[in-house]
């Protein structure tokens, strides 16, 4: 029998997608200047970053990237665990474990590596990780790395967690979820949660990639906003390269969390460390986010009046509090021409289609950051008003 040809199944499978009008393609920035991007020679104003703080090119981060590249160079040349752990690392680290009201915090080069390297070292053949359905694909993979029994709830239905929690009893458990959710944009019922991990045994894992520096008093994220701590929520992952504006993520939690990641983590033992400079520019990015209680004040500010125009025009956004504000489209072809309609007036939107998010639920996933201005809201609610009206869907405010 003649053996599959790998590229050729690859390409076959790609072309389904184009047909499908799934077909993910890249798009050249050649220059970006906080919200306007420039591409394909048009200057657009953008509302698809995850920039939620407007810190990316904050003059503070870009001059101790500056500072430390200039004294250091530009990679870390090595692990951490060789000669690759700096001195911006180690600053980085405890800025952000005290920040999150955490023992410590291990940096990791992206989110993906984290959520990868905690469910790697943290869970075995034969335990349990439970997960909200709609959690990021980092996390579903991070349970089949390790070999677990992976069980996925309903999203948010924290009764149906609990009911699945008792069908396996004694068994070791990871429960995870995002804090807020990347393409719904609303934030995870914590409380209960951690009230259901506590009664269980069970591990809670929340993590905060799009709720770091957005939510709570001083922007320490979803899990301080719902009045939680190390003990409730034992195991914290977020990212740098959201609401922090750099790239870069981080595990905080107990010292025997993060001694016990050191050892059996493996995307953190066996990568290359961050850039110093990099480090260094999440740091005053951390400074910066926990003081300017302004910007989140803005955000929220910028979000009401969104979702107060959008009520206005009948638009069918989703139930989101967060900077994250997805009109439900439903079909993946509407999603495009409305995204290519956006395009024509100058905004850029990104399409969301599936396998991101579920068939039938493709949608705008519009993004609100403290760099845009008041006008820039009501120059994109002006364009969504001339779109197509959708068919009515569910899951609406």
């Amino acid at each position: 029998m003649a053996r599959i040809d790998l590229l050729h199944r690859l390409a076959i499978q790609t072309a389904e997608r184009e047909h499908a009008n799934l077909r993910r393609r890249l798009r050249v920035v050649e220059h970006a200047e906080g919200p306007w991007l420039e591409s394909n020679g048009r200057r657009l104003l953008g509302f698809c970053g995850n920039d939620y703080l407007g810190l990316a090119q904050h003059p503070q981060l870009i001059a101790a990237f500056k500072r430390v590249a200039d004294d250091e160079g530009v990679g870390s040349t090595s692990a951490h665990l060789i000669c690759g752990h700096r001195r911006e690392h180690a600053m980085l680290e405890d800025a952000l474990a005290e920040w999150t009201g955490r023992e410590r915090a291990l940096l990791f080069s992206t989110g993906y590596m984290a959520n990868l390297g905690v469910m790697q070292a943290l869970l075995a053949r034969g335990d349990l990780c439970m997960q909200d359905k709609l959690n990021h694909a980092c996390l579903l993979d991070g349970a089949r790395l390790a070999d677990a029994e992976l069980k996925r709830y309903p999203h948010a239905d924290v009764d149906a967690a609990a009911r699945q929690l008792a069908s396996r009893p004694g068994v070791a458990t990871l429960l995870a979820t995002d804090g807020v959710f990347s393409m719904d944009g609303d934030v995870a019922p914590l409380g209960r949660l951690a009230a259901l991990c506590a009664r269980e045994h069970a591990t809670l894992m929340v993590d905060d990639a799009h709720g770091l520096g957005v939510l709570g008093a001083d922007g320490a994220g979803s899990v301080a906003a719902a009045g939680l701590g190390q003990r409730e929520v034992p195991v914290l992952m977020a990212t740098l390269g959201k609401a922090l504006g750099c790239s870069g993520a981080f595990v905080a939690g107990s010292a025997a969390l993060i001694d016990g990641l050191v050892q059996f983590a493996r995307p953190y033992v066996y990568t290359t460390a961050m850039p110093p400079a990099l480090a260094a520019a999440a740091c005053a990015a951390v400074g910066l986010a926990r003081r300017d209680g302004w910007r989140r004040e803005k955000l929220q500010s910028l979000i009401a009046r969104f979702r107060a125009g959008a009520a206005q025009l009948g638009l069918p956004l989703m139930n989101s509090p967060s900077a994250i504000q997805p009109l439900l489209l439903g079909d993946a072809q509407a999603a495009l021409d409305a995204a290519q309609a956006l395009e024509q007036r100058g905004l850029l939107v990104t399409a969301i289609r599936p396998p991101t998010v579920p068939s039938g639920q493709a949608r705008l996933r519009i993004t609100l950051s403290a760099a845009h201005e008041e006008e820039y809201v009501d120059q994109l609610l002006d364009a969504l008003a001339g779109l197509p009206k959708p068919a009515p869907a569910g899951s609406l405010v």
